[in-house]
């Protein structure tokens, strides 16, 4: 069983993704209902980059995220500490580099851009997290997280979380090549910060201009920012 807890392990969510790797593409777009593309455009959109933008893509796993925002014209380079997720996607064409996010490998100030899909609620101290993606940012850059949230419709949320913890491990048992770490992600996505307390986060770690909107009625939020410029 490769599924982590809730504590956030860096070592125990690593090997569970290395164990839900090769499937992981298809697992996504089947428990979405196709929904995946929609919000990788979206992310794209949102990061408001082109040519000449050097972008950070953040807990990318199989880097299919960041050959969506290289259709951009920038470069875009794909992060993860997962080197299982990062080898299945060995055939996407962009640079990729094995990462944790509280601890990036990358100089000061080097990104014009960064974002973060589906990842942030894995890393062990949240906080800490953003405050590295600012350090890697440049003054003015931005930043933009895509990250499941909670759907605005009181009934439609009901039903969302029911469908969380029956039906997504019950569909990730029929597509994944490790459905019990599913357990775990309907787990961390019920745990995760609404939208105004990540926003909050956001700025306690030194964002400005945080602002945010839903995707298909709250299931996912877009949260984007700007690192301050000083002096």
């Amino acid at each position: 069983m490769s599924r982590a807890s809730l504590e956030k392990d860096p070592h125990e969510v690593a090997s569970m993704f290395d164990a839900v790797a090769r499937r992981y593409d298809l697992t996504n777009t089947v428990l979405s209902l196709g929904q995946d593309r929609f919000w990788r455009r979206a992310t794209r959109a949102a990061l408001q980059i082109g040519s000449g933008d050097s972008v950070l893509d953040l807990a990318a796993g199989t880097a299919v995220s960041t050959v969506e925002l290289a259709k951009s014209g920038a470069w875009c380079v794909a992060c993860d500490f997962s080197v299982g997720m990062l080898s299945a996607g060995a055939s996407r064409p962009v640079p990729k580099v094995a990462g944790d996010a509280t601890k990036l490998p990358f100089d000061d100030g080097v990104f014009d851009a960064v974002t973060i899909s589906f990842g942030l609620r894995n890393v062990v101290d949240t906080v800490g997290g953003l405050r590295e993606m600012a350090r890697v940012t440049k003054p003015g850059g931005r930043l933009v997280v895509c990250e499941f949230s909670t759907p605005t419709v009181p009934v439609f949320a009901t039903v969302y979380k029911e469908y969380l913890m029956q039906a997504l491990p019950a569909m990730a048992r029929l597509v994944s090549s490790d459905p019990e770490s599913y357990e775990y992600l309907a787990e961390s996505i019920r745990a995760w910060p609404d939208q105004a307390a990540l926003s909050r986060l956001m700025g306690d770690a030194g964002w400005s201009q945080v602002r945010w909107r839903n995707l298909t009625g709250g299931v996912v939020a877009l949260h984007a920012a700007t690192k301050p410029i000083i002096g």
